[in-house]
This record gives C-alpha cells, structure tokens and sequence, in this order.
C-alpha cells in the first residue's frame, strides 16, 4: 500500500504533520500521485488541486480537522464527497458535526505526538532567553485569534473573548501573558484595554516556540470549536499545566479536572493533572499512534 499525500504548503500544523508521517511511515509513502493506492486529502479543503482522474480512480481519505457551523460551506464539503472514500478526523465533536453530510464512514484517529520535539526543558532558561520575569504568572496561547478579512474582528471558534475574560477572572499583580502564533490583533487590543502585561512574539521558530511553552505557569485553551488543538499534546508534554475547554482532544488527553467551562469557573492545575496529562498525551506518541493511521489507509484499500 502506498499513501500520496497532499501538502498543504501553508506554514501550518498541516506540512509539520505531512513531513512527520513521511519520515516514520516512509515505506508506505510515495511522492508519485500515480503511483499511490491512497490519495491523503491532509488539507482536505485544498483537494481541487488533485486533477479529477485521480481522484475517481484512486481511493481517497480526506481529514476533516474541525468545522464552524456558521462558516460551514456545504456547498464544497458536498462536491467533495463524491470523491472521497473516508474521512479522518482527530475527535468526537468533529464526527459528530459533519456526519449529518456525508453516509462516507468517519474514522476518528486523534493527532499523534513526537516526543523527540516536545519534551521538558528548563523553566528558568527559558525565561532567561525570552527576557520574561522569574516572578511573573505567566498565561500562554499560541493559536491565532483575529479574522483575517479585517485583522480587527474576533475569530469566534479560537474563544478569544473568553480567553480574556478567563484571564480577568484570575487577575493578579503578577500576571503576564505570553502570546504566540498569528493574527493576535483583537486579543492585543483587549489587552492594552484592561492594562494586562504581555509579550507577543510572532510566528516563533521551533526552539524559541519550545521555550515559550516551557515558560508557562499556565496554557489556556478557551476555544469553542478545534480538532486538536496541537498545544493539547504539546504543552502537557512539557510538563505544562494546562485548562481548556471541552473541545477537539481534551477528554482524551487532560486531566478531567483541567477540562472547565471558561465562562463560570476557573482552575488551578495541580501537580498530579499535570502528571496525569503528561501520560495522556504520551498515549498519541508517534511511534506506535502512527500504526492507527496505517490501519485506517490499509482499510480504505
């Protein structure tokens, strides 16, 4: 069996995740579209690249990561179908928000995790490098939160409203936030408005990103609607206590405690959450989760 997989080439999760499934499932992959028994919609939403006659004549997998209701298209995900085989998606709610438009079978396989890249480091040197206080709280997201159309406007499904009413739930003198990813303008903005300290730093290379999380005395996750997100393997990874809504790969992930409802309470994590979601994540490590991809192509063949 030989998987060809579409590359997203957009900076994203999506060609980290392409790169790391050539390099540990090698033999099953090839380079050659007409070679392949599988065509991997990895970046499903991009699949009118792949010339029809492939599409028809290929077996085809297209991984869903997660929809928005309001911003659902229909309209492609229903031109899309006919084409594909089975769908892949990383959860439970993203199963649950597509299966009422396709009768294709969903087969929900969660992201994997590579220890070689997301282990702990030291907390200090890394606050040292990034020029961040010892005796600061320090709260981290990494994940954008501004629409693009108008670099103004909220990206609803990520929770940056709630993320900032979170943050003025647990308010203290102390409290710094650590601002990665892009398109962080509307958090920025409510920020400066409530006179919170914080450090952006943009589209941080892979080393300084390890840092940063490693930074953390606390990793919020406040979105509404995800697939992962990636920051709920990494982050617990690296010992990082970590909160989130009950979205994406939570329940499979955190400790049951660090799941809450952003909107009326918040929580502490102690030292046996973040042990317990270390293990959780470690449950996705790639060298054997991989193996659960393998199989979910082998079946479609």
């Amino acid at each position: 069996m030989k998987v060809y997989t579409l590359k997203a080439n957009e900076n994203w999760f999506c060609d980290r995740f392409s790169e790391e499934w050539e390099q540990y499932a090698e033999k099953y992959c090839t380079p050659f579209i007409e070679d392949c028994d599988v065509i991997w919609l990895l970046p499903s939403w991009q699949w009118r690249r792949i010339p029809k006659q492939y599409l028809e004549s290929k077996k085809v997998v297209a991984s869903v990561h997660h929809i928005v209701p309001d911003k659902f298209n229909k309209s492609d995900f229903v031109a899309r179908d006919k084409f594909v085989d089975c769908y892949h998606v990383p959860c439970k709610q993203t199963k649950d928000n597509i299966s009422p438009y396709t009768s294709k079978p969903i087969k929900v396989v969660g992201y994997w995790l590579n220890s070689k890249v997301w282990s702990p480091i030291s907390v200090r040197e890394s606050r040292d490098f990034l020029g961040l206080k010892h005796e600061d709280y320090i709260v981290g997201s990494f994940q954008r939160d501004t629409e693009g159309s108008d670099l103004i406007t909220p990206k609803l499904e990520k929770g940056p409203d709630l993320f900032v009413e979170y943050l003025k739930k647990i308010r203290k003198p102390n409290l710094h936030v650590l601002l990665g990813g892009w398109r962080r303008q509307y958090v920025i903005s409510k920020l400066e408005e409530e006179g919170i300290n914080y450090t952006y730093i943009e589209l941080a290379p892979l080393e300084t990103l390890k840092k940063m999380y490693a930074s953390l005395n606390l990793y919020l996750v406040s979105s509404r609607y995800e697939g992962g997100p990636q920051a709920l393997l990494e982050a617990p990874a690296m010992y990082v206590p970590v909160v989130s809504t009950n979205v994406g790969m939570a329940s499979d992930i955190l400790s049951k405690k660090c799941i809450v409802d952003v909107t009326k309470e918040t929580y502490t994590p102690d030292n046996h959450d973040v042990i317990e979601s270390y293990e959780g994540a470690h449950k996705f490590e790639i060298k054997k989760h991989i193996k659960n991809y393998v199989k979910l192509f082998e079946e479609v063949t």
